[in-house]
This record gives structure tokens, sequence and C-alpha cells, in this order.
């Protein structure tokens, strides 16, 4: 699976964080199971709407890469990782509740 998607971010766009560098995404899932696949589809869209033209979006599967996974301490799928703009935040579960995951990623706008 691995694959990625690589965005170039735009100034002044929604989704860019105050330090205006690129959103760092993986998602790790599970092989190609329907859950794997609706993770993969729901974080793209979140993406798309949220992040607009300012991340980049790795999906990893476990099963083709457990070492990243062991590294990473994944211990369920799916999860979504941020790991820049720091903290790092992980959000485990379904992606397809907007809200969740804008609070979970912490990109709550105050």
């Amino acid at each position: 699976m691995a694959e990625e998607k690589k965005r170039r971010p735009h100034s002044a766009k929604a989704g860019t964080h105050p330090g205006g560098d690129t959103y760092v995404l993986r998602l790790y899932v599970a092989g190609t199971t329907p859950r794997s696949l609706q993770a993969i589809v729901d974080a793209r869209a979140f993406c798309e709407s949220h992040l607009t033209d300012s991340y980049h979006l790795e999906v990893i599967d476990i099963y083709q890469q457990p070492a990243l996974a062991r590294d990473e301490q994944i211990v369920a799928v799916p999860t979504l990782v941020r790991s820049l703009p720091p903290p790092l935040r992980r959000l485990v579960g379904d992606l397809s509740n907007v809200d969740r995951v804008l609070a979970g990623l912490e990109l709550l706008k105050r």
C-alpha cells in the first residue's frame, strides 16, 4: 500500500498552521480490509477539505511494513498520526467524524 500524497503549502490557506509549514500525517492500516479502505478514503477526504494544499499523507500497511508500526508503537489500526507540526498527535479508530478528527489532531480553530 504505502501510498503517498504530497501537497505543497500555500500561504494563508485554511489548514496551514501558524508556522506555515505542511502538516505531516501517517495513516496506519491493516491490509485491504473494508475498515482500512474506509479509513484511507476518510483521511484523504479530511485532508482535502480541511488541510487543502498544506499536507503530506502517507498510508502505511502494517502487514507490509511491520517495522514502521513497531517503531511508532502502533497497537491498533486505523491510527492517524500527526508528526508535524509538533506536538505529535495520534487518533485511533473511525475517521469519519470530522469534529472528532479536528479535535483529536488539535486542528480546531480558536
